[in-house]
């Protein structure tokens, strides 16, 4: 059981180090920080450490962000006539084929310290700690009713967002990946995640402004890998972002 539960982790971690490559040179610092933190946990090593501040950008590592920005399209949103969650598949379905849920599957990853409910060959996330990048402070997790909520999964690009930017036009089982993608995904102090809802980068942007430009370059990641657009006010937030990341 041991060796499976490490090629499970050692496989997410992967998953995370694939993001962070297609999130390219801005997020890279802070990406792949957390894909070697993933890795030193699925293998049993060390995870490196991690500046309290996110560095500065070098000027060719923001031009690629911004390039990627350029190549998304600028639409209004369409109307969000027949949006529903059905549309994205079955909430936190196993698309990896791992025997463990896509939420489970972001809580191991983005949890330190992590316990797994008995029973569910180390599956099932009982306990750990959150290094929250929306807000910036550390949040014990504990899996119950009455405590769950406080560690929540946020897409990064909401969904009744993505089905008003494009999301629609793509097939039921892109839907199904996208809301399944660890690109798409991460561990995030519920209430914040409560209050980001489904607005985009002109409306919201985490508290955390060491986070921002991560989640601008993770957001043109996404958007792009799925052909979705972006709205005007939607691109000139998120190029403002990226414009203040040197």
């Amino acid at each position: 059981m041991k060796d499976k539960t490490i090629s499970r982790r050692r496989s997410k971690a992967l998953t995370l180090l694939t993001a962070a490559l297609l999130l390219g040179g801005l997020a890279g610092c802070d990406a792949a920080a957390s894909a070697g933190t993933a890795i030193g946990k699925a293998t049993g090593g060390a995870a490196p450490s991690t500046p309290a501040e996110a560095p500065a950008a070098n000027p060719d590592e923001v031009a690629a962000a911004i390039a990627r920005l350029a190549s998304i399209p600028v639409k209004g949103r369409a109307p969000k006539t027949g949006y529903s969650r059905d549309q994205f598949g079955a909430a936190w379905a196993d698309v990896d084929h791992n025997g463990c849920d896509t939420r489970n599957d972001i809580l191991a990853r983005d949890l330190t310290g992590e316990t797994f409910k008995p029973g569910t060959h180390d599956c099932v996330v009982a306990a750990g700690t959150l290094a929250d990048k929306y807000t910036g402070k550390t949040i014990n997790f504990v899996r119950g009713a009455d405590t769950s909520s406080a560690v929540q999964i946020d897409h990064i690009v909401p969904l009744s967002l993505a089905w008003q930017t494009g999301a629609q036009l793509i097939s039921e089982d892109n839907r199904k990946q996208f809301a399944n993608d660890p690109l798409n995904l991460m561990a995030a102090d519920g209430p914040s995640n409560m209050a980001k809802s489904d607005k985009d980068a002109a409306t919201w942007l985490p508290p955390n402004k060491a986070f921002r430009c991560e989640y601008a370059a993770r957001m043109t990641a996404v958007k792009a890998k799925y052909k979705l657009w972006v709205t005007r006010p939607e691109h000139d937030a998120i190029e403002s972002i990226l414009a203040s990341c040197t």
